[in-house]
């Protein structure tokens, strides 16, 4: 039996600690994805059993990340596997190397995803009938899935189509990214799709993405928050809940963080505020967030609590290294009770 699934590409990160991308002499890997983060939290933090579904090439490098998935505790018997012709011709495996910033440098991402396994997926792939007819509570996808190839977009309607059918709940994040659409439409066509795939969506995490006529177009001033999300929630009304992280950025090392929601009963809901928070690793705290705010709504929590545990959880996801999170769901419930850090002896 499966809580919750995940459809998304998984990647293996390089990274270099301390240093820099172009002078490093050795990588330590990790395993991450936007949409695969959400699930690996919800399983490794929260407790709920969960599942990826991905495609990898079938050599060394696609079961070091299926060995890192399972260290998660996340289900890979949804994983796709193309056989390896040798050298990445037909299918391979997406890298992404990335620097954690540090004060006045910030983060750097540099991602080798083209081609990939994942971008390959095609409507009728899977049986997500037999998917969602086990059982499953939740499903999840986002806007980095989609963007992978023309395919992808087709696969995620399919899928959250298919969720909808089987009364599972739907959530959808549009984490935009820049790289995913040039040379296919750009900002333009990502919204395009946004739209097409949002309609499925019972709850949209990063509500903030679809602002404007495309993604990146419009900044939100925290003043602007609860009416934008009201205007979001006229654009998309099948959308029980409308949730957002909220980012301020002195620096790489210190962030300003807090995050707020919109629903039909609750109307616009603050979350807690966390001022000149100290960020070791960015990468990954609004996958966290999601997690958090969906282990919160699953386990019946009002929209504000669940705001609590997603804007704790990604406070602690930034503290450590990697995309995912390493904080306990004992860490999280005491941030949220207004604990602090304090030296265990």
């Amino acid at each position: 039996m499966i809580d919750v699934v995940a459809l998304g590409e998984v990647m293996l990160r390089l990274d270099p600690g301390e240093g820099r991308i172009r002078t490093a002499r050795s990588f330590q890997v990790w395993e991450g994805g936007g949409e695969y983060n959400v699930v690996r939290g919800l399983r490794r933090c929260f407790g709920w059993r969960t599942a990826v579904v991905s495609s990898l090439a079938d050599n060394a490098v696609g079961r070091l990340v299926e060995d890192l998935i399972l260290q998660g505790g996340v289900d890979t018997s949804l994983i796709r596997w193309i056989p390896d012709d040798g050298i990445g011709r037909t299918a391979r495996n997406g890298l992404n190397f990335v620097e954690r910033g540090y004060g006045i440098r910030g983060a750097l991402g540099v991602s080798d995803r083209a081609h990939t396994a994942v971008s390959h997926l095609r409507k009728g792939d899977f049986d997500w009938d037999a998917v969602f007819s086990a059982g499953v509570r939740w499903f999840h996808t986002g806007g980095i899935f989609a963007g992978l190839s023309d395919t992808t977009l087709d696969v995620a309607d399919e899928a959250m189509a298919a969720a909808r059918r089987h009364g599972v709940t739907v959530s959808y994040d549009p984490n935009y990214r820049p790289s995913l659409w040039a040379g296919r439409g750009g900002p333009e066509r990502a919204r395009e799709a946004d739209l097409r795939l949002a309609r499925h969506a019972d709850v949209i995490v990063g509500a903030l993405g679809m602002a404007g006529t495309y993604p990146g177009q419009t900044r939100i001033g925290d003043d602007e928050v609860a009416d934008t999300l009201a205007e979001l929630a006229g654009l998309l009304p099948a959308a029980k809940v409308l949730a957002t992280t909220l980012r301020g950025v002195p620096s790489a090392g210190v962030n300003d963080w807090s995050s707020a929601a919109w629903s039909a009963e609750t109307g616009f809901i603050p979350g807690p505020r966390m001022a000149g928070l100290q960020v070791l690793d960015r990468i990954g705290s609004g996958d966290a967030f999601a997690a958090g705010l969906i282990h919160g709504l699953l386990a019946g929590a009002d929209l504000g609590s669940a705001l609590a545990y997603g804007t704790a959880h990604g406070a602690l996801a930034m503290t450590t290294p990697g995309d995912v999170s390493m904080a306990s769901l004992a860490e999280v419930e005491a941030l949220i009770a207004g604990g602090s850090a304090h030296v265990r002896r």
